[in-house]
């Protein structure tokens, strides 16, 4: 499964998982100070589901504008996101009227694609690192295109 979203975007597999990683520690640590936690675990996991929504679709935009010229990427960029973020204000705004689940504790699952796409030069230097370690996995190449 991995590589299947490896071909989608090689960053998305890692985006992901920072993204799990946060909701994990704002589940951990939120448990402890708010009263009523399922409303916060409801609408904490509403946003981690949202923040992945997110994730897919942002590494879709990039493969698809990658593909055209630059007025043309620029339209379909600013497109998607416009599209991405009225399904988190339409997220919010359900969970606001509706009352299924905390929409701050739902922001929050949402921020998480923020943090974890600022965490990523950090996870690339420890997967890195452990690609170092295992050198089995490391092949030689030379420049001419021979593996």
């Amino acid at each position: 499964m991995i590589n299947r979203i490896k071909k989608i975007n090689t960053a998305l597999p890692r985006l992901l998982f920072g993204i799990l990683l946060v909701g994990i520690l704002c589940q951990a640590v939120g448990i402890f100070l708010v009263e009523d936690k399922a409303d916060y675990s409801v609408g904490l996991w509403i946003g981690v589901l949202t923040a992945i929504f997110m994730a897919f679709h942002m590494a879709v935009t990039l493969n698809s504008a990658v593909e055209r010229d630059v007025k043309g990427a620029q339209a379909v960029v600013t497109k998607q996101s416009i599209i991405r973020y009225l399904v988190v204000v339409v997220i919010l705004g359900m969970l606001m009227l509706t009352r299924i689940g905390n929409p701050l504790a739902a922001f929050a699952g949402v921020m998480g694609v923020k943090v974890s796409a600022y965490l990523q030069p950090l996870f690339a230097r420890l997967s890195h690192k452990e690609m170092q370690g295992n050198t089995s996995q490391i092949k030689e190449c030379n420049y001419e295109g021979d593996e």
